[in-house]
């Protein structure tokens, strides 16, 4: 069973309809014995990661998602779910996250009016390293972002996918031992994200 992490944000719904498109079981909880015990998990995102948090430590489930880290289960992260993973964000003056991944996420600032910020739509991410997630996904495909701020790893190896956007080549997509996660949202972007979510329930890291 998939456990998508209830943390009072958007989305949720769209993530779990994804799943059951691939017949896969999912359900959306808060409870940290559901997703403890999960065969894989999810953190699905939209809004900001001052929320994200502040509704993480008020549900208790920040060292619930760290344990599940920790214990070598199946984790996705998607958007806002990517960018809590790391020590800290810029968003909403400055906010302290997991610290799963060294690094930090960064506010766009570009310099050309036609980038819009936040990013929303449709861009390519080129595949760094080969990896299962990636299987039947043809390098180059576009998936969907919507975002204003881009995480920016301290360790190159983590790289998995990146984009271009607002004169920065960032990391759209990251791997760390059991954990994953993408800054595009798979549930949104048609037939290569439906696949990268059924590579996902095939992964045995």
């Amino acid at each position: 069973m998939i456990a998508i992490i209830d943390y009072r944000a958007g989305n949720l719904t769209s993530v779990k309809l994804a799943f059951e498109a691939l017949e896969i079981e999912a359900t959306i909880t808060d409870s940290p014995e559901v997703i403890l015990n999960a065969d894989r998990v999810v953190f699905p995102g939209v809004g900001a990661a001052g929320a994200a948090m502040a509704n993480l430590n008020r549900l208790g489930l920040v060292d619930v998602i760290r344990k599940v880290v920790q214990r070598g289960t199946p984790f996705l992260g998607i958007c806002v779910g990517m960018q809590i993973l790391f020590d800290h964000s810029d968003e909403d003056g400055g906010v302290d996250c997991l610290g799963l991944v060294p690094g930090n996420v960064q506010l766009f600032k570009p310099t050309d009016p036609y980038d819009k910020v936040p990013q929303m739509g449709w861009n390519a991410v080129a595949q760094n390293l080969p990896h299962p997630v990636f299987a039947n996904i043809e390098a180059g495909s576009e998936f969907y972002f919507v975002h204003s701020y881009y995480p920016a790893p301290l360790e190159a190896d983590c790289v998995l996918g990146t984009t271009d956007y607002a004169d920065v080549t960032f990391s759209s997509a990251i791997v760390q031992g059991n954990l994953v996660a993408t800054q595009f949202h798979p549930e949104k972007s048609g037939h290569v994200g439906l696949q990268l979510l059924k590579n996902f329930c095939a992964w045995n890291p």
